[in-house]
């Protein structure tokens, strides 16, 4: 680590950024100190370790059971904590202080066990959703799994299966135009990264082209993490790269012409490989136009530096990095939100005690 770099916990960080905003911005009555709301990811099923978390778009329809604004969390292992058995995606509205141990609302009850970081939400109305399962929490039993289709009201529409582009869905994230859609895929099995391009009709979707874009990242078992590959994306429509975050190489690669590419790379190119990164998992765009991925702990461990979320520069510059738990294996899923949309804009999962924390963050700097 840098000896000149000084490592604050995330409530502290917020509060230090003052020192680079002019006093005279500040001198009014709105709220000085950020604004969180910490809930359970916890249904009355039991289940817990949230994987995957999305905001509802501000462009969301209305007539369902979510709205703009609110949060969706995957749950990945069931009641007994079996790896891989978890079957539900909870809501969260957060319009107050809900406190830690209330039972979480289902959204959504799925079929297929497993539900993974690979959760999405189309702006025209449709959910989407991967799981790779087990049947008692090991790798021993671990299969294919699917990417399933969900509609406004938690009604499964259809489950995408492909042995080929979709045998494993652990992350995703879309480039989403309303009637069109690129729905980026990374397979934790077979360590590749597969692009589904789809419409987007009123009662469904269609998909219309897939292609594997990327291979060959490292993938294998293990104990505390059940399997380790390629997990979080992130795609930068400007330049028409996709980020990866491979948890089992460390690093964060760069796939470039990732919307038209007609067949796979190896990798794509190596972009952070820094000292920060303890087996990176979701990764996602800021609004400041940074990276931010979540250390599983699986890698490259280090019990001083538990479930850290960590932030780059897509150049590959360390910016700055806080902890999700004292414990290590808390990190996993995050997403952002532009503040000008929602009350809140950050909201990251802990798998540990199984809760997540929405953040309101920067809501009267400017920058």
């Amino acid at each position: 680590m840098n000896p000149n770099f000084v490592r604050f916990p995330f409530r502290l960080l917020v509060l230090l950024v003052v020192g680079s905003v002019s006093l005279t911005a500040l001198g009014d009555d709105r709220k000085f100190l950020p604004h969180q709301i910490v809930s359970s990811t916890v249904p009355a099923s039991g289940d817990q370790n949230p994987y995957g978390v999305a905001f509802v778009p501000k462009e969301f329809p209305d007539g369902g059971t979510i709205a703009p604004g609110d949060v969706l969390v995957s749950n990945f292992n069931n009641g007994m904590n079996f790896q891989g058995t978890g079957t539900t995606i909870i809501s969260l509205v957060p319009n107050g202080t809900i406190a830690p141990n209330a039972s979480a609302t289902v959204f959504f009850q799925s079929s297929l066990a497993g539900l993974t970081t690979a959760l999405g939400i189309l702006k025209k109305g449709f959910i989407l959703v991967g799981n790779v399962p087990t049947t008692d929490g090991t790798i021993a039993t671990i299969s294919n799994g699917a990417l399933q289709v969900v509609d406004r009201n938690g009604n499964l529409l259809e489950p995408l299966v492909d042995s080929t582009f979709l045998d494993s869905p652990w992350d995703l994230t879309i480039d989403d135009e309303g009637d069109f859609a690129h729905v980026f895929v990374s397979n934790v099995l077979s360590g590749t990264v597969s692009r589904l391009d789809i419409t987007v009709g009123s009662a469904n979707i269609t998909v219309v082209n897939k292609v594997q874009i990327a291979k060959n990242y490292g993938h294998q078992p293990n104990l505390a993490a059940l399997v380790l590959g390629p997990t979080g994306l992130a795609y930068d429509r400007q330049t028409d790269v996709l980020y990866v975050a491979s948890t089992d190489d460390n690093e964060i690669f760069a796939i470039p012409n990732a919307a038209h590419a007609t067949g796979a790379i190896s990798k794509g190119t190596v972009v952070f490989s820094d000292p920060h990164l303890r087996g990176p998992l979701a990764l996602i765009f800021a609004p400041n136009g940074h990276l931010l991925t979540a250390n599983g702990d699986a890698v490259n461990i280090d019990a001083t530096h538990p479930s850290e979320i960590v932030e780059f520069t897509k150049e590959g510059k360390f910016v700055a990095e806080f902890d999700v738990d004292a414990a290590e294996g808390g990190a996993f899923g995050i997403a952002a939100a532009r503040f000008t949309e929602f009350g809140f804009n950050l909201a990251a999962v802990d798998d540990v005690p199984s809760t997540i924390t929405v953040y309101s963050l920067f809501d009267h700097f400017d920058f």
